[in-house]
Protein backbone atom coordinates (compact mmCIF):
# COMPACT_ATOMS: atom_id res chain seq x y z
CA UNK A 1 0.00 0.00 0.00
CA UNK A 2 1.36 3.39 -0.96
CA UNK A 3 2.39 5.66 1.88
CA UNK A 4 2.05 8.85 -0.19
CA UNK A 5 -1.71 8.95 -0.54
CA UNK A 6 -3.53 11.57 1.51
CA UNK A 7 -7.24 10.85 1.45
CA UNK A 8 -9.77 13.03 3.26
CA UNK A 9 -13.37 12.04 3.85
CA UNK A 10 -15.55 15.07 4.58
CA UNK A 11 -18.94 14.36 6.14
CA UNK A 12 -21.53 16.98 7.08
CA UNK A 13 -23.00 16.70 10.58
CA UNK A 14 -26.71 15.73 10.31
CA UNK A 15 -26.81 17.62 7.02
CA UNK A 16 -30.52 18.12 6.32
CA UNK A 17 -31.25 18.95 9.95
CA UNK A 18 -28.31 21.36 10.08
CA UNK A 19 -29.63 23.26 7.06
CA UNK A 20 -33.06 23.53 8.68
CA UNK A 21 -31.56 24.89 11.91
CA UNK A 22 -29.30 27.26 9.98
CA UNK A 23 -32.31 28.72 8.17
CA UNK A 24 -34.50 28.76 11.29
CA UNK A 25 -32.30 29.50 14.32
CA UNK A 26 -35.27 29.13 16.68
CA UNK A 27 -34.88 25.37 16.19
CA UNK A 28 -31.40 25.35 17.75
CA UNK A 29 -31.18 23.01 20.71
CA UNK A 30 -34.53 21.35 19.98
CA UNK A 31 -34.86 17.75 18.84
CA UNK A 32 -35.61 17.89 15.12
CA UNK A 33 -35.72 15.42 12.26
CA UNK A 34 -36.18 15.66 8.52
CA UNK A 35 -38.50 13.11 6.97
CA UNK A 36 -42.07 12.09 6.29
CA UNK A 37 -45.07 12.67 8.53
CA UNK A 38 -45.81 9.98 11.18
CA UNK A 39 -49.48 9.78 10.23
CA UNK A 40 -48.54 9.07 6.60
CA UNK A 41 -46.02 6.32 7.29
CA UNK A 42 -43.09 8.63 6.79
CA UNK A 43 -39.51 7.65 7.54
CA UNK A 44 -36.75 9.71 9.16
CA UNK A 45 -34.04 10.85 6.72
CA UNK A 46 -31.82 12.38 9.38
CA UNK A 47 -32.05 13.99 12.79
CA UNK A 48 -29.91 16.27 14.92
CA UNK A 49 -27.97 15.20 17.99
CA UNK A 50 -30.60 16.23 20.61
CA UNK A 51 -33.04 13.88 18.83
CA UNK A 52 -30.46 11.08 18.79
CA UNK A 53 -30.27 11.23 22.57
CA UNK A 54 -33.83 9.82 22.58
CA UNK A 55 -32.82 6.94 20.32
CA UNK A 56 -34.10 8.50 17.09
CA UNK A 57 -32.05 7.60 14.03
CA UNK A 58 -32.19 7.68 10.25
CA UNK A 59 -34.37 5.14 8.41
CA UNK A 60 -36.61 4.84 11.49
CA UNK A 61 -40.37 5.08 10.98
CA UNK A 62 -41.48 8.61 11.87
CA UNK A 63 -44.25 7.23 14.07
CA UNK A 64 -41.70 5.29 16.13
CA UNK A 65 -39.45 8.35 16.33
CA UNK A 66 -42.33 10.42 17.68
CA UNK A 67 -43.04 7.75 20.32
CA UNK A 68 -39.43 7.82 21.47
CA UNK A 69 -39.34 11.60 21.44
CA UNK A 70 -42.83 13.15 21.84
CA UNK A 71 -41.43 16.64 21.34
CA UNK A 72 -39.69 15.73 18.07
CA UNK A 73 -40.15 18.34 15.35
CA UNK A 74 -40.36 16.59 11.97
CA UNK A 75 -39.71 18.75 8.91
CA UNK A 76 -40.48 17.82 5.32
CA UNK A 77 -37.33 17.63 3.13
CA UNK A 78 -36.49 20.63 0.94
CA UNK A 79 -34.09 19.26 -1.66
CA UNK A 80 -33.55 22.57 -3.43
CA UNK A 81 -31.95 24.10 -0.33
CA UNK A 82 -29.94 20.97 0.40
CA UNK A 83 -28.58 20.86 -3.15
CA UNK A 84 -27.65 24.53 -3.01
CA UNK A 85 -25.67 24.02 0.21
CA UNK A 86 -24.04 20.91 -1.22
CA UNK A 87 -22.93 22.86 -4.28
CA UNK A 88 -21.38 25.55 -2.07
CA UNK A 89 -19.42 22.88 -0.24
CA UNK A 90 -18.33 21.26 -3.51
CA UNK A 91 -17.11 24.63 -4.79
CA UNK A 92 -14.91 24.94 -1.71
CA UNK A 93 -13.48 21.45 -2.34
CA UNK A 94 -12.51 22.47 -5.87
CA UNK A 95 -10.21 25.18 -4.50
CA UNK A 96 -8.00 22.38 -3.13
CA UNK A 97 -8.18 19.48 -5.58
CA UNK A 98 -9.83 18.17 -8.75
CA UNK A 99 -9.87 14.67 -7.30
CA UNK A 100 -13.28 14.79 -5.60
CA UNK A 101 -15.57 11.78 -5.32
CA UNK A 102 -19.05 12.70 -4.04
CA UNK A 103 -20.80 9.91 -2.16
CA UNK A 104 -24.00 11.88 -1.57
CA UNK A 105 -25.05 15.49 -1.10
CA UNK A 106 -23.35 15.62 2.28
CA UNK A 107 -20.12 13.63 1.98
CA UNK A 108 -17.18 13.20 -0.35
CA UNK A 109 -13.67 11.82 -0.66
CA UNK A 110 -10.82 14.18 -1.57
CA UNK A 111 -7.32 13.18 -2.64
CA UNK A 112 -4.93 15.87 -1.37
CA UNK A 113 -1.72 14.03 -2.23
CA UNK A 114 -0.52 16.71 -4.66
CA UNK A 115 -1.56 19.80 -2.67
CA UNK A 116 1.49 21.67 -1.29
CA UNK A 117 -0.58 23.99 0.95
CA UNK A 118 0.40 24.01 4.64
CA UNK A 119 3.56 22.12 3.79
CA UNK A 120 1.53 19.32 2.26
CA UNK A 121 -0.29 18.57 5.53
CA UNK A 122 -3.64 16.99 4.64
CA UNK A 123 -4.80 17.46 8.24
CA UNK A 124 -4.14 21.21 8.10
CA UNK A 125 -5.86 21.50 4.72
CA UNK A 126 -8.86 19.56 6.02
CA UNK A 127 -9.06 21.91 9.00
CA UNK A 128 -9.05 24.90 6.65
CA UNK A 129 -11.78 23.36 4.50
CA UNK A 130 -13.92 22.75 7.57
CA UNK A 131 -13.42 26.35 8.72
CA UNK A 132 -14.43 27.71 5.33
CA UNK A 133 -17.58 25.57 5.25
CA UNK A 134 -18.49 26.76 8.74
CA UNK A 135 -18.09 30.43 7.78
CA UNK A 136 -19.50 30.33 4.23
CA UNK A 137 -22.22 27.66 4.47
CA UNK A 138 -22.90 28.07 8.21
CA UNK A 139 -22.96 24.37 9.05
CA UNK A 140 -20.36 22.07 10.60
CA UNK A 141 -18.62 19.13 8.98
CA UNK A 142 -16.31 16.42 10.26
CA UNK A 143 -13.28 15.01 8.46
CA UNK A 144 -11.17 11.89 8.47
CA UNK A 145 -7.64 11.85 7.10
CA UNK A 146 -5.91 8.56 6.25
CA UNK A 147 -3.80 6.74 3.64
CA UNK A 148 -6.90 5.23 1.99
CA UNK A 149 -10.65 5.62 1.55
CA UNK A 150 -11.67 2.84 3.94
CA UNK A 151 -9.79 4.34 6.87
CA UNK A 152 -10.62 7.96 5.99
CA UNK A 153 -14.35 7.17 6.08
CA UNK A 154 -14.02 5.53 9.48
CA UNK A 155 -11.89 8.41 10.77
CA UNK A 156 -14.47 11.05 9.81
CA UNK A 157 -16.89 9.48 12.28
CA UNK A 158 -14.35 9.29 15.11
CA UNK A 159 -14.71 12.82 16.50
CA UNK A 160 -18.19 13.77 15.33
CA UNK A 161 -19.71 16.27 15.38
CA UNK A 162 -17.52 19.13 14.15
CA UNK A 163 -14.21 17.33 14.55
CA UNK A 164 -11.54 15.50 12.63
CA UNK A 165 -9.28 12.52 13.16
CA UNK A 166 -6.02 11.51 11.51
CA UNK A 167 -4.86 7.94 10.94
CA UNK A 168 -1.21 8.09 9.94
CA UNK A 169 0.42 5.24 8.05
CA UNK A 170 2.42 4.23 11.11
CA UNK A 171 -0.84 3.96 13.11
CA UNK A 172 -2.72 1.72 10.68
CA UNK A 173 -1.73 -1.70 12.00
CA UNK A 174 -2.54 -0.95 15.65
CA UNK A 175 -5.67 1.03 14.81
CA UNK A 176 -7.21 -1.63 12.58
CA UNK A 177 -6.40 -4.49 14.94
CA UNK A 178 -8.86 -3.15 17.54
CA UNK A 179 -11.47 -1.94 15.03
CA UNK A 180 -14.87 -3.69 15.38
CA UNK A 181 -15.74 -5.68 12.27
CA UNK A 182 -19.11 -3.91 12.08
CA UNK A 183 -17.16 -0.81 11.00
CA UNK A 184 -16.24 -2.54 7.74
CA UNK A 185 -18.44 -1.36 4.90
CA UNK A 186 -20.50 -4.30 3.71
CA UNK A 187 -20.60 -6.03 7.08
CA UNK A 188 -24.26 -5.71 8.06
CA UNK A 189 -26.16 -7.25 10.93
CA UNK A 190 -26.36 -10.70 9.35
CA UNK A 191 -22.67 -10.91 8.48
CA UNK A 192 -21.68 -9.46 11.86
CA UNK A 193 -23.80 -12.10 13.59
CA UNK A 194 -22.11 -14.85 11.58
CA UNK A 195 -18.72 -13.47 12.52
CA UNK A 196 -19.61 -13.33 16.19
CA UNK A 197 -20.58 -17.01 16.12
CA UNK A 198 -17.07 -17.65 14.80
CA UNK A 199 -15.59 -15.65 17.67
CA UNK A 200 -14.77 -12.69 15.42
CA UNK A 201 -15.43 -9.26 16.90
CA UNK A 202 -12.50 -7.16 15.71
CA UNK A 203 -10.45 -6.82 12.54
CA UNK A 204 -7.62 -8.39 14.50
CA UNK A 205 -9.76 -11.48 15.03
CA UNK A 206 -10.69 -11.50 11.35
CA UNK A 207 -7.06 -11.26 10.25
CA UNK A 208 -6.40 -14.63 11.91
CA UNK A 209 -8.33 -16.29 9.07
CA UNK A 210 -6.45 -16.94 5.84
CA UNK A 211 -7.77 -16.29 2.35
CA UNK A 212 -9.18 -19.78 1.88
CA UNK A 213 -11.04 -19.64 5.18
CA UNK A 214 -12.50 -16.23 4.37
CA UNK A 215 -13.57 -17.39 0.90
CA UNK A 216 -15.18 -20.46 2.44
CA UNK A 217 -17.09 -18.49 5.06
CA UNK A 218 -17.97 -15.32 3.12
CA UNK A 219 -17.72 -16.18 -0.57
CA UNK A 220 -16.66 -13.43 -2.96
CA UNK A 221 -16.64 -10.94 -0.07
CA UNK A 222 -13.74 -12.89 1.45
CA UNK A 223 -11.07 -11.20 -0.67
CA UNK A 224 -12.30 -7.75 0.31
CA UNK A 225 -12.43 -8.72 3.98
CA UNK A 226 -8.87 -10.07 3.80
CA UNK A 227 -7.64 -6.63 2.71
CA UNK A 228 -9.85 -4.36 4.81
CA UNK A 229 -9.19 -6.13 8.10
CA UNK A 230 -5.52 -5.31 7.47
CA UNK A 231 -6.23 -1.69 6.59
CA UNK A 232 -5.58 -2.25 2.89
CA UNK A 233 -7.67 -0.37 0.34
CA UNK A 234 -6.23 0.41 -3.09
CA UNK A 235 -9.31 2.16 -4.49
CA UNK A 236 -8.49 5.56 -5.97
CA UNK A 237 -10.64 8.63 -5.48
CA UNK A 238 -12.86 8.59 -8.56
CA UNK A 239 -14.24 11.96 -9.71
CA UNK A 240 -16.81 10.11 -11.84
CA UNK A 241 -18.88 7.34 -10.29
CA UNK A 242 -20.77 4.69 -12.20
CA UNK A 243 -24.44 4.37 -11.36
CA UNK A 244 -25.75 0.82 -11.12
CA UNK A 245 -29.48 1.37 -10.89
CA UNK A 246 -32.36 3.81 -10.94
CA UNK A 247 -35.69 3.39 -9.22
CA UNK A 248 -38.76 4.87 -7.58
CA UNK A 249 -40.90 3.56 -4.74
CA UNK A 250 -43.83 4.57 -2.58
CA UNK A 251 -44.77 3.70 0.99
CA UNK A 252 -48.54 3.90 1.16
CA UNK A 253 -50.70 5.52 3.83
CA UNK A 254 -52.92 2.45 3.82
CA UNK A 255 -51.78 -1.03 2.83
CA UNK A 256 -52.62 -2.08 -0.71
CA UNK A 257 -55.03 -4.96 0.00
CA UNK A 258 -54.52 -7.11 -3.09
CA UNK A 259 -52.78 -7.57 -6.43
CA UNK A 260 -55.34 -5.43 -8.26
CA UNK A 261 -54.54 -2.46 -5.99
CA UNK A 262 -50.81 -2.95 -6.57
CA UNK A 263 -51.24 -2.97 -10.34
CA UNK A 264 -53.34 0.21 -10.11
CA UNK A 265 -50.28 2.02 -8.68
CA UNK A 266 -48.00 0.89 -11.50
CA UNK A 267 -48.77 3.64 -14.09
CA UNK A 268 -47.85 6.41 -11.64
CA UNK A 269 -44.61 4.72 -10.63
CA UNK A 270 -43.79 4.02 -14.27
CA UNK A 271 -44.26 7.69 -15.17
CA UNK A 272 -41.90 8.78 -12.37
CA UNK A 273 -39.29 6.23 -13.44
CA UNK A 274 -39.52 7.34 -17.08
CA UNK A 275 -38.73 10.92 -16.08
CA UNK A 276 -35.68 9.82 -14.08
CA UNK A 277 -34.45 7.60 -16.87
CA UNK A 278 -34.63 10.43 -19.40
CA UNK A 279 -31.79 12.16 -17.57
CA UNK A 280 -29.64 9.02 -17.81
CA UNK A 281 -30.50 7.71 -21.27
CA UNK A 282 -27.41 9.19 -22.93
CA UNK A 283 -25.06 7.53 -20.45
CA UNK A 284 -26.58 4.16 -19.58
CA UNK A 285 -28.27 1.13 -21.07
CA UNK A 286 -30.93 -0.88 -19.24
CA UNK A 287 -29.93 -4.45 -18.40
CA UNK A 288 -32.73 -5.56 -16.05
CA UNK A 289 -36.16 -4.53 -14.82
CA UNK A 290 -36.70 -4.78 -11.07
CA UNK A 291 -39.72 -4.74 -8.75
CA UNK A 292 -39.53 -4.43 -4.96
CA UNK A 293 -42.45 -5.29 -2.68
CA UNK A 294 -42.62 -4.86 1.09
CA UNK A 295 -45.61 -6.55 2.69
CA UNK A 296 -47.52 -5.20 5.69
CA UNK A 297 -45.40 -7.34 8.05
CA UNK A 298 -42.21 -5.68 6.69
CA UNK A 299 -41.11 -8.82 4.83
CA UNK A 300 -39.59 -7.73 1.50
CA UNK A 301 -39.09 -9.45 -1.82
CA UNK A 302 -37.37 -8.38 -5.03
CA UNK A 303 -38.12 -9.73 -8.51
CA UNK A 304 -36.06 -8.94 -11.59
CA UNK A 305 -35.91 -9.89 -15.25
CA UNK A 306 -33.39 -9.37 -18.04
CA UNK A 307 -34.53 -6.53 -20.28
CA UNK A 308 -33.02 -3.75 -22.39
CA UNK A 309 -36.12 -1.55 -22.14
CA UNK A 310 -38.60 -0.35 -19.52
CA UNK A 311 -41.56 -2.47 -20.56
CA UNK A 312 -44.77 -1.65 -18.67
CA UNK A 313 -46.19 -5.12 -19.25
CA UNK A 314 -43.05 -6.74 -17.90
CA UNK A 315 -43.31 -4.64 -14.73
CA UNK A 316 -46.88 -5.88 -14.42
CA UNK A 317 -45.67 -9.49 -14.70
CA UNK A 318 -42.94 -8.89 -12.09
CA UNK A 319 -45.43 -7.36 -9.65
CA UNK A 320 -47.68 -10.40 -10.09
CA UNK A 321 -44.74 -12.75 -9.42
CA UNK A 322 -43.66 -10.80 -6.36
CA UNK A 323 -47.14 -10.56 -4.91
CA UNK A 324 -47.63 -14.32 -5.22
CA UNK A 325 -44.70 -14.82 -2.86
CA UNK A 326 -46.59 -13.15 -0.02
CA UNK A 327 -50.24 -12.86 -1.04
CA UNK A 328 -50.94 -10.34 1.69
CA UNK A 329 -51.37 -6.55 1.97
CA UNK A 330 -48.52 -4.45 0.58
CA UNK A 331 -46.91 -1.55 2.45
CA UNK A 332 -44.33 -0.46 -0.14
CA UNK A 333 -44.09 -0.90 -3.89
CA UNK A 334 -41.15 0.10 -6.07
CA UNK A 335 -39.96 -0.39 -9.63
CA UNK A 336 -36.56 0.23 -11.16
CA UNK A 337 -33.92 -0.77 -13.65
CA UNK A 338 -30.37 -2.09 -13.43
CA UNK A 339 -28.01 -0.02 -15.58
CA UNK A 340 -24.85 -0.54 -17.62
CA UNK A 341 -22.71 2.44 -18.75
CA UNK A 342 -22.77 3.01 -22.52
CA UNK A 343 -19.09 3.99 -22.64
CA UNK A 344 -16.35 2.93 -20.29
CA UNK A 345 -12.80 3.53 -21.43
CA UNK A 346 -10.45 0.56 -21.14
CA UNK A 347 -7.83 2.60 -19.31
CA UNK A 348 -10.17 4.11 -16.71
CA UNK A 349 -10.12 0.94 -14.59
CA UNK A 350 -13.42 1.95 -13.03
CA UNK A 351 -15.28 -1.04 -11.61
CA UNK A 352 -18.87 -1.46 -10.56
CA UNK A 353 -18.38 -1.73 -6.82
CA UNK A 354 -20.94 -1.65 -4.02
CA UNK A 355 -22.12 1.94 -3.90
CA UNK A 356 -21.27 3.39 -0.49
CA UNK A 357 -24.07 5.91 -0.88
CA UNK A 358 -26.56 3.12 -0.37
CA UNK A 359 -25.30 2.61 3.16
CA UNK A 360 -26.65 5.99 4.13
CA UNK A 361 -30.27 7.14 3.93
CA UNK A 362 -29.16 10.77 3.91
CA UNK A 363 -28.94 11.12 0.14
CA UNK A 364 -31.11 12.09 -2.77
CA UNK A 365 -31.19 8.67 -4.39
CA UNK A 366 -33.09 7.20 -1.45
CA UNK A 367 -35.27 10.22 -0.68
CA UNK A 368 -38.32 8.41 -2.03
CA UNK A 369 -38.27 6.55 1.27
CA UNK A 370 -38.84 9.75 3.18
CA UNK A 371 -41.38 11.55 0.99
CA UNK A 372 -45.02 11.36 1.87
CA UNK A 373 -47.01 9.63 -0.90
Amino acid sequence: MSTTRKIVHVDCDSFYASIEIRDNPSLAGLPIAVGGAPERRGVIATCNYPAREFGVHSAMASAMARKLCPGLIIIKPDMARYRAASQQIHDIFQDYTDLIEPLSLDEAFLDLGDNPLHGGSAAAIASEIRSRIASQVNITVSAGIAPNKFLAKIASDWNKPNGQFVIEQKMVEDFVRELPVRKIFGVGKVTAARMEKLGIKTCGDLSNLDRDQLDSQFGSFGKRLFELCRGIDHRPVQPTRIRKSVGVENTFVSDLPDLHACLAELPGLYEQLTVRMQNLSNKYLISKQVVKIKFHDFVSTTVESLSDTMDLNKYRDLIEQGFQRGQRPVRLLGIGAKLTPIEQSADSKITLENDERLSRPENEMQLALFRDP
